[in-house]
């Protein structure tokens, strides 16, 4: 899959607002791998300030642990894992009070693979409120391409998943 464009991605986020929108949903983030670029896909979009809560960039194990990722979760996971996402959806939703969250944790490369996890895995994780605890929905990922593709495949199903959710 090429990896998508700006015009893409800013597509898919005004898509994203017209739902939040229509929904009555505001939406955080946190991220890892790819940066701060889904907010920034998110807060291109004129008028996201009526929608977008706020965004976490959380790079690196001591960002995750002050989002509110457990320490032992990352000792026994590693940073791109499913436990870690799930835990950075639940922190992004409890400290912005959005409605919606995206987490995303991968190996963007060159380098940073480990055994069972080659550059381009990416876990995503979606969450929105509901009565009592939030529902979550993981899945691992595993983009090719050099380190700006694996980032912009990992934004734009961010996106799509926030669609979906």
């Amino acid at each position: 899959m090429a990896a998508p464009s700006d015009a893409t991605l800013y597509r898919l986020a005004a898509r994203v607002g017209r739902h939040a929108l229509a929904h009555g949903v505001t939406i955080a983030t946190a991220e890892s791998c790819t940066g701060g670029w889904i907010g920034k896909a998110l807060t291109d979009v004129p008028g996201s300030s009526g929608w977008f809560a706020e965004g976490f960039i959380t790079y690196g194990n001591p960002a995750k642990r002050r989002l509110g990722v457990p320490a032992r979760v990352l000792t026994a996971q590693g940073a791109v894992s499913e436990p870690v996402v799930r835990a950075m959806v639940r922190a992004a939703l409890t400290r912005s009070g959005a409605d919606r969250a995206v987490a995303v944790s991968g190996i963007a490369g060159p380098s940073g693979a480990v055994p069972g996890k080659p550059v381009g895995t990416v876990w995503i994780c979606w969450g929105r409120r509901g009565r009592g605890r939030p529902r979550l929905v993981a899945q691992p990922r595993r983009f090719v391409g050099d380190r700006d593709a694996v980032r912009r495949q990992s934004v734009a199903a961010a996106l799509r998943g926030l669609l979906d959710r």
